[in-house]
């Protein structure tokens, strides 16, 4: 049964970050970034162990100090490139700390719930087997467009609200879940019978550059 198998969570936490400057760890709304990931993983259950790969010796210190129950990752010189596959670094991971099962995030999707990530947990249980994995998607209901000027999802003819439109899907990367011995196989997070789950978009805000820094940071504080 998927139930008696070993959850484990790993969250990559980069030093370096292009677009926002020592991103991971800078303050947000008085705590550094990667701080919220952590409690929201920490109030999950049935997570049996968090580990927190890093290249960061800001990160690794303050895990240490604040949270000592997760597990730290040096991230190797070879996987701390900004252009380095995620997929790299998690098969690291994946070959340095055992379970069964993993549950895959990041620290700069700040709004994450705990309920939201155990209702993730729960229905990836109830669909295994027939699903072997699990990633988080937002709906997206805008009128689209290809670079030839060709409407993608709608007829400019009808001109349905964007309401009435059939949804698409974002990967938002806030989650993924997957065997381990899925993603041995296949070196993707993303198996062969993966089940969308879907998260509101304003869950799922990922900090990406200054903007979403701001904005993110005037929720959390309203």
């Amino acid at each position: 049964m998927f139930q008696s198998k070993q959850l484990a969570a790993l969250v990559p936490m980069r030093h370096h970050s292009i677009r926002v400057p020592g991103k991971n760890y800078r303050l947000l709304a008085g705590e550094p970034l990667y701080s919220y990931i952590l409690k929201t993983l920490l109030s999950c259950p049935e997570i049996a162990k968090i580990i927190v790969d890093t290249d960061s010796p800001i990160i690794q210190e303050g895990v240490e100090r604040d949270f000592p129950t997760v597990q730290l990752i040096n991230r190797p010189e070879e996987l701390r490139g900004s252009t380095v596959p995620m997929n790299d670094v998690i098969m690291h991971d994946v070959t340095q700390i055992p379970a069964d099962v993993y549950i895959q995030t990041h620290c700069t999707n700040p709004l994450l719930r705990p309920e939201t990530v155990r209702r993730a947990i729960r229905k990836f249980m109830d669909s295994y087997p027939e699903h072997d994995s699990l990633f988080s998607v937002t709906p997206f209901q805008m009128r689209l467009w290809d670079a030839g000027g060709n409407p993608i999802n709608h007829e400019p003819s009808v001109l349905l609200r964007t309401q009435d439109l059939e949804p698409l899907f974002v990967e938002n990367s806030c989650l993924y879940i997957f065997e381990r011995e899925t993603f041995l196989a296949h070196g993707n997070r993303l198996g062969e019978r993966p089940l969308m789950f879907e998260i509101d978009a304003e869950e799922a805000l990922d900090i990406d550059n200054e903007l979403d820094f701001t904005v993110v940071d005037c929720l959390m504080l309203r």
